[in-house]
């Protein structure tokens, strides 16, 4: 597959570059991007809920009425689960929630949600950029001269750029990663991909 090369303008460079069918072109697979995704999302919960039981719960050393004579059912703490105030039964626990993912599906995955994207005429290929100063403005025109001002964005670059990260930062619908980084999920989570010209050699180099 074939995409012209974008100028920050929005104008045709008048250069083309070829997406490999390898990373853009295969067989989606939809089970794959779904345990990937399902995995990132669970390895994200930090798993600190806790209720505390009967045991754990303060107070309730003291019986609270006699055992006879009184007409109830007997009863020998304030704290149990019956009453008001006392333990949960069976309540949540501290525990992870990491799923894990082996390397191959996770490949698959990865590529699978490129070659969606792909196949939907979502990924857009742009010159290489940068900013000399930390600026919002300069890059939120960028994004509308591309017609990406509306779109949820993911833009990646072939490395980290302090200054294009700290600018993008305060645009709402975009999300800056490094080429190498973008997992299935981001891939997934944005409308529009947008690649900067050299990104595509590092996904090359990532998922060839």
């Amino acid at each position: 597959m074939e995409l012209k090369v974008l100028n920050t303008g929005g104008k045709e460079t008048g250069e083309t570059v070829t997406l490999r069918d390898d990373i853009f072109g295969v067989e989606v697979s939809e089970h794959a991007m779904y345990l990937d995704v399902k995995a990132i999302l669970a390895n994200k919960r930090q798993g600190t809920h806790k209720a505390k039981t009967r045991a754990e719960v303060r107070g309730g050393g003291r019986k609270p009425f006699r055992q006879k004579g009184t007409g109830n059912a007997r009863q020998g703490s304030s704290r149990s689960p019956l009453h008001s105030g006392g333990g949960t039964i069976f309540g949540p626990v501290p525990h992870t929630y990491e799923q894990k993912v082996n390397k191959k599906v996770k490949l698959l995955a990865r590529r699978s949600a490129l070659s969606a994207k792909a196949q939907a005429g979502m990924i857009v290929v742009v010159e290489d950029f940068r900013f000399d100063y930390i600026k919002t403005k300069p890059f939120a025109e960028i994004l509308r001269n591309l017609g990406l001002s509306e779109k949820k964005t993911l833009l990646l670059t072939p490395e980290y750029d302090m200054i294009i990260a700290r600018s993008g930062r305060n645009i709402d619908a975009l999300n800056i990663m490094t080429a190498d980084k973008a997992s299935t999920y981001d891939i997934l989570h944005s409308q529009t991909v947008l690649v900067q010209k050299t990104a595509l050699k590092k996904i090359e180099e990532t998922l060839g």
